[in-house]
């Protein structure tokens, strides 16, 4: 049986996904049903259907209203299945176009329903429903598990993981899913391009994900899933790669470091990773390629590239706990949560203010940690309407160009509060952040790094409070980019307890300059890592910006996993490069609850 390609379009919510989508030909189910889907939120109802017409099988869709009656759609219907057999019909036939077909909705005792009933209520009748359409009777299926839109990343890189992107769903659990993954060569023994149907796909996998071999490359990939909930499946759907799999860039310095994570932690032991990955944003474009990154090849620093090596990376470190920066929200919702979640992790994301696209993201890993409750502050907001903010805003409430500068900053904190499934009387508060970067700005930073540990405190506080010692123990972890060099005044402030007035970051901008202003720290913190010589390494600038702040009270460092060397780092002149997908170079650390 032949089945073409169709397009239907459903609008859901207030999106519109728009997707050509291969109805599967290996689905036998797929042609003896017909699928109504009430999509509540906008009050419609769709309904689809395969019907062969001459030589071809074609997919019928149509979006109707809840109240119209049961005769109107198969009116709707009918006029829809005799245009397409029009069109089929060859020239020399003499049957009249306009001959009568019969389009019925059936009962539980095969009686034609009358149009007392509205689309509508056909979901709350009870007993098998059936549709005939021309000679063939369908099974009406009500709210099956649909697939809306299913893509592959236009990057495919032997050795890196492909997945479904855009996968958008109703009724569906994701894990109820089926997944089949096949490869085909896309050209015949004569060396001419065939079209997709005309492959011989080979089947090569069936999980979420596929890591495409040595053998895949100039090789398509097509994936067919089944979507499925707790009680039923859906019908098959198929989705073919526009790319090639290509040879990819060869080994990457960040596979040398997951010799080093090549276990999962367990029992008092947990992994930490804080990544700022370099938001598409900051990255693909004109400036970009021509100015900060001239060395690297275009494609390289295209998200759809680096994309593949950030999951890689990620999934390469079995951590524990994910703090990413510069995360892409539609890279967040198409990429890095569907696959984290994949590998069993749960992801949270955290927008930046103003109309900025990027923000922050957490994951952790749902088998070791349960999440109990998240926060999340724009730090130009929490400035002037925390108490526990009171005395800094005091101070500078009157500078107004340093208030102008400051309140404009999209800057903004989370945390997110883990308890410990192998501990159950430790609470972690895990914090993101990252910092405003200007050079001249070391006063702005200083006052947010402020701004973020008093919020922390107050949360610790309140979960001190909350669950009294010694039935459960709060412990801090803050990860980010701070933008912030160990011998500025954020370093010291969390590792000593105290910014005085004296430091020379109250003075980076004469004109915004902060007098009187001492800031301390109750939390005795300790940086995971250290400080490396470079967390984030580019043509005009490498040092320590990034920083793993943990609890030294409750906490203590088993590991820190090796940089790259100075020799990788300068392989291909700087970073973001073929072979690293970000300007920032990944810090893990391994922690240990303290006994």
């Amino acid at each position: 049986m032949l089945l073409c390609s169709m397009i239907f379009r459903l609008n859901l919510l207030t999106h519109k996904f728009s997707t050509a989508i291969k109805i599967s030909k290996t689905s036998a189910m797929n042609a003896s049903k017909c699928y109504f889907r009430y999509v509540e939120a906008e009050e419609k109802i769709d309904v689809s259907f395969l019907l062969k017409v001459k030589d071809a099988v074609r997919q019928f869709n149509f979006r109707r209203q809840p109240t119209e009656n049961i005769q109107t759609l198969c009116n709707r219907i009918e006029m829809n299945v005799q245009k397409v057999m029009a069109k089929k019909k060859k020239k020399n036939e003499k049957t009249s176009v306009d001959t009568k077909i019969k389009i019925a909705v059936l009962d539980v005792n095969n009686q034609e329903m009358s149009d007392k009933y509205s689309c509508k209520d056909l979901f709350d009748m009870e007993g098998p429903l059936k549709v005939q359409i021309c000679e063939q009777f369908y099974e009406a299926v009500f709210n099956a598990p649909w697939i809306i839109n299913i893509n592959l990343p236009k990057s495919l890189l032997l050795g890196f993981p492909v997945y479904p992107e855009n996968f958008e769903t109703l009724y569906t659990i994701k894990e109820k899913c089926d997944f089949k993954w096949y490869t085909g060569k896309p050209v015949n023994d004569q060396g001419n391009v065939v079209s997709d149907i005309h492959i011989n796909w080979i089947p090569v996998g069936n999980s979420y994900s596929y890591v495409p071999t040595s053998v895949d490359v100039g090789m398509k990939l097509k994936l067919e899933c089944t979507p499925g909930n707790n009680n039923t499946i859906g019908p098959a759907v198929e989705t073919i790669s526009t790319t090639l799999v290509e040879a990819g860039p060869g080994p990457c310095p960040f596979e040398t470091r997951h010799q080093f994570t090549a276990s999962k932690l367990k029992d008092s032991s947990f992994r930490c990773v804080s990544y700022n990955i370099l938001a598409d944003l900051y990255c693909d474009s004109d400036f970009t390629r021509s100015v900060l990154h001239p060395y690297c090849p275009p494609y390289a620093l295209q998200m759809d590239y680096r994309k593949q090596l950030i999951l890689k990376e990620l999934e390469g470190y079995n951590a524990d706990i994910y703090c990413l920066q510069e995360v892409d929200k539609k890279i967040f919702n198409n990429s890095l949560e569907p696959f984290l979640d994949s590998i069993g992790l749960k992801g949270l994301f955290y927008k930046k203010g103003k109309t900025v696209s990027e923000g922050l993201a957490c994951f952790y890993r749902k088998s070791r940690f349960e999440m109990l409750e998240e926060e999340n502050i724009l730090l130009a907001d929490a400035i002037k309407t925390l108490p526990c903010l009171q005395s800094i805003w005091d101070t500078i409430k009157d500078n107004k160009p340093l208030l102008d500068r400051l309140l404009d900053r999209s800057t903004v904190a989370s945390a997110t509060i883990l308890q410990s499934k192998d501990n159950l009387d430790e609470i972690v508060i895990v914090a993101n952040t990252h910092l405003y970067f200007h050079p001249d700005a070391d006063h702005i930073r200083l006052l947010q790094g402020g701004i973020v540990i008093y919020w922390l405190s107050e949360i610790k506080d309140n979960l001190t409070k909350k669950f009294q010692y010694p039935e459960k123990r709060i412990s801090l972890i803050l990860c980010g980019d701070f933008n912030s060099v160990p011998s500025c005044g954020i370093y010291q402030l969390y590792t000593t307890g105290i910014a005085p007035d004296s430091l020379p970051d109250w003075q980076s901008n004469a004109n915004e300059k902060i007098s009187d202003l001492c800031l301390t720290n109750d939390l005795l913190l300790g940086s995971a890592c250290g400080t490396p010589p470079f967390t984030n390494f580019t043509v005009g600038f490498a040092d320590c910006l990034d920083y793993i702040f943990y609890d030294k009270n409750n906490i203590e460092v088993e590991q820190v996993i090796p940089f790259p060397s100075i020799e990788e780092l300068r392989a291909h002149t700087a970073l973001p490069s073929i072979v690293f997908p970000s300007d920032h170079i990944a810090i893990i650390s391994d922690l240990r609850f303290k006994r």
